[in-house]
């Protein structure tokens, strides 16, 4: 497995928020979580916000509005999130979608990809019915296909890329730890995630 860290060095202002990326199922609401813990810093997930603010789950903003409605509502709460400092920040898994989010996230903060192949992410998601795009006869495929369009958005976007493989959260969160503490110093490197 690789990590990889693909542009030059952060600022400080971009130190003071972590951006994680990639596609449901990821980890990145459980590894945003520890990291944000042990970083001392407080952990924000842009889908819980998105439900906070408009006071019912996503599927039902799906289902009234549709995707574009929740893309609407999740690009506003992006912008108001990634002004925050001190934070750990799990986004959606469609967040990078949007150019003008993909800006605020390169431009704002320090973003780590968790990059999973769609078979890891179906054995993850395979029973969360509170996931719209994966209420299809085939969530597989689907999921496939979600990487297959998005997988270039996220490497756009990203600072450190890292694949999550069957590592656990603890694992995955001291390397990414370790990652973030080697790129304060160094750029344009590619490590070996450990394998569990």
């Amino acid at each position: 497995m690789q990590a990889a860290v693909n542009n030059a060095g952060p600022d400080a202002g971009k130190n003071e928020r972590i951006f994680l990326v990639g596609l449901m199922g990821a980890g990145k609401t459980s590894v945003g979580k520890m990291l944000a813990r042990r970083l001392q810093k407080e952990f924000l997930d842009a889908d819980a916000e998105v439900e906070r603010a408009t006071g019912v789950k996503i599927p039902v903003i799906f289902e009234i509005e549709g995707e574009s409605g929740f893309r609407a509502r999740e690009e506003k709460m992006i912008a108001r999130l990634t002004e925050r400092p001190g934070i750990v920040l799990a986004t959606g898994g469609g967040a990078v979608i949007s150019a003008n989010n993909r800006e605020l996230l390169r431009s704002r903060g320090r973003v780590i990809y968790l990059r999973a192949a769609p078979e890891d992410l179906w054995r993850r998601t395979r029973r969360d019915r509170n996931r719209p795009l994966l209420q299809t006869a085939d969530p597989l495929a689907r999921l496939r296909e979600l990487h297959q369009q998005r997988d270039p958005l996220y490497r756009e976007v990203a600072e450190l890329i890292v694949d999550t493989g069957s590592q656990s959260v603890s694992a995955l969160t001291s390397h990414i730890q370790q990652l973030l503490d080697q790129s304060d110093s160094t750029t344009n490197f590619t490590v070996s995630t450990p394998e569990s």
